[in-house]
């Protein structure tokens, strides 16, 4: 493929705190930038950050890859890619010169520390990994899966030592003993096992707790065992005779993590539900010490440093925090870690793209500069929808704290706020001449607002489910809608009137869309299938398939020629506008897609993913299959 200057060159989302280059390493094939560092894996599969035993690398997992970060600096060094489903956990060998990955692909992945090249792959899983960690002495690798079952290899031969069989439902945790003789694990059954490492036999079964374990930490004297769980306590367990020797309750959301300061003398413990505090407890009586506060998200993973003087920590928040123990306070964060992107829009001139995730805020960036011009504040839940008006001058946003907001988009002013919806305010698009926005909720609404005055104008209410997403015609007479309630419903502008109601598809219609000339409009469907129809009299004409799960969002280029999809099974599509012929897959996601878009000169396309990345695809010259 021959390389050409993109018209868009957007490299990262914050050049103040990250390398303009980290953004183009080991981009997927016709990619021409990556925004966003991949989310941090799902909550219940720690550890997804891990120290070098030296101290000076962090290792964290996330849905793109593994970063490793210097961690005296927090700058990021390299991006360690080749697993194709999200990294959820790391682990270092004990002398340093190992990495140890596995992901949602079924595969764990060994690399070389000091060149980051990968050394060879290990295979035995039949589903998600969720743990993986070194023995004391590094000659014995343990992981554990959704397939309730743990593997021990010998790092020197990839082969399987045993597997350690016996838990009933998925071990989302897997620990050895200071002296390497034993192994604790944790699952989903509610229990915690103890095994022989020397010969694969169960010691003991831990029964005390009541809901899902998330994971289980040993003291570095090997005496006491710590144990987290989804029925919000911490216990602790006498290794000698496996009696529990006190419950910690404090948290005031389900547990999951804890682990012990390398010197024995405290613990610390993280939750979910809201609570997003890490909390310090004093090892021997179950004392609260402190409680540390910054993260804004639930935090789903946490490692000390080996001098016990650091925390570091992940969060859905989209930050991973470097904190000093001894004060409690965030000395560094790293940022862009972004949990979601949800929704993705280019100004009508090409100059500015905005971008929504699990997240309250919105930040515009300007596509020549790569600087972010401004961040739109002010929600107060996530943000997941957002369009920019015809004439560019305004941005509506919806989000789930049940309101739409109309923003100027030159001074970041907030100009109105839409708040008559009962419930989750999914979608928002402009009328062609920009005089009217229309929202859709899961309150089964779809309504009509006034630009100028941000006063409702029409109800409509005929859906009998949440509305996924509304589009105006062409020529701005014709308000089309879709919803979890199988239907596409078309209304008269003028009057609210409703048409007709197309009910062909058999599950949730996510996306519709009409073809620039007004003539064919597409819809895309959680039963796999994307939909051509004629505009004018509801007749369905074809329906293509080629996606292997729900089809979340369709949009046309600017000259009607090519037909773009994506959805849960993280692939992007391009079809003939016309005739929906298959023309290219594009590969890069690691996670669902839930939006992709156009840039207004047809050359650029965007994607945004679950998996906390978009990625900026080159459409002209055609990349290379």
């Amino acid at each position: 493929m021959k390389k050409t200057q993109p018209s868009i060159s957007l490299h990262t989302l914050d050049s103040n705190t990250v390398s303009q280059d980290c953004t183009q390493w080991n981009l997927p094939t016709g990619v021409i930038a990556r925004l966003g560092k991949g989310r941090i894996s799902d909550v219940l599969n720690p550890p997804e950050i891990a120290y070098s035993p030296d101290g000076k690398l962090i290792a964290v997992a996330s849905a793109i890859g593994i970063w490793i970060y210097d961690a005296q600096t927090a700058k990021a060094l390299n991006l360690l890619t080749g697993h194709t489903l999200d990294v959820t956990t790391v682990s270092f060998s004990p002398d340093g010169s190992i990495l140890a990955s596995a992901s949602g692909d079924r595969t764990i992945r060994l690399w070389d520390v000091q060149t980051g090249t990968h050394i060879r792959t290990l295979s035995e899983h039949n589903c998600r990994i969720n743990n993986v960690v070194f023995s004391p002495s590094g000659s014995i690798l343990a992981s554990a899966g959704d397939d309730n079952a743990i593997c021990l290899w010998d790092v020197q031969t990839s082969e399987i030592i045993c597997t350690l069989t016996g838990h009933t439902d998925r071990v989302n945790y897997a620990v050895f003993s200071p002296d390497g003789s034993i192994l604790a694990s944790s699952s989903w059954d509610t229990t915690v096992r103890l095994w022989d490492v020397q010969t694969g036999t169960c010691l003991q079964t831990l029964t005390e707790h009541t809901a899902a374990m998330s994971r289980v930490s040993f003291s570095p004297d090997g005496k006491t065992l710590a144990s987290s769980s989804m029925d919000k306590t911490i216990r602790l367990w006498d290794m000698q005779t496996g009696e529990s020797l006190r419950t910690i309750i404090g948290h005031t959301g389900r547990i999951t993590n804890v682990l012990f300061s390398p010197d024995g003398e405290f613990l610390v413990s993280t939750a979910m539900d809201f609570d997003t505090d890490l909390r310090l407890w004093d090892a021997r009586t179950g004392t609260p010490l402190q409680v540390l506060k910054g993260h804004t998200r639930k935090v789903t993973s946490l490692a000390f440093s080996p001098d016990g003087s650091t925390l570091v920590t992940g969060s859905g928040d989209s930050t991973v925090r470097l904190w000093d123990v001894q004060t409690g306070t965030s000395r560094q964060t790293i940022t862009d870690h972004v949990f979601c992107v949800r929704s993705i829009a280019f100004s009508p001139d090409g100059s500015m793209l905005a971008c929504s995730g699990w997240d309250e805020t919105v930040p515009l960036f300007d596509t020549q500069t790569d600087e972010e011009r401004l961040r739109l504040k002010g929600h107060k839940a996530d943000v997941v929808g957002l369009v920019f008006s015809p004439d560019g001058k305004t941005l509506a946003t919806s989000s789930w704290d049940r309101t739409a907001r109309l923003w100027d988009v030159k001074t970041g002013t907030l100009l109105h706020i839409l708040t008559e919806h009962r419930d989750f305010v999914n979608c928002v698009t402009f009328s062609p001449d920009g005089k009217t926005l229309v929202t859709g909720s899961n309150d089964t609404d779809v309504r009509l607002w006034d630009v100028a005055t941000g006063k409702r104008l029409l109800t409509l209410t005929d859906h009998r489910e949440s509305i996924n997403s509304v589009v105006f015609s062409p020529d701005g007479e014709t308000l089309v809608s879709s919803s979890d309630d199988k239907t596409i419903r078309f209304w008269n502008v003028q009057t609210g009137k409703l048409i007709r109601t197309l009910n062909e598809h058999t599950k949730s219609v996510i996306g519709v869309v009409f073809r620039p000339d007004g003539k064919t409009l597409v819809s895309s469907s959680d039963d796999k299938t994307i939909r051509f129809w004629n505009a004018q009299t509801g007749e369905h004409m074809r329906t293509i398939t080629g996606h292997t799960d729900g089809v979340w969002s369709v949009v046309f280029s600017p000259d009607g020629k090519i037909l773009a999809s994506a959805g849960r099974d993280t692939d992007v599509r391009l079809w003939d506008g016309q005739t929906g012929t298959h023309l290219r897959t594009l590969k890069g996601h690691s996670r669902m897609v839930y939006t992709v878009v156009f840039s207004p000169d047809g050359k650029t396309l965007a994607s945004g993913s679950r998996g906390g990345s978009f990625l900026l695809w080159e459409l002209t010259p055609e990349p290379v299959d």
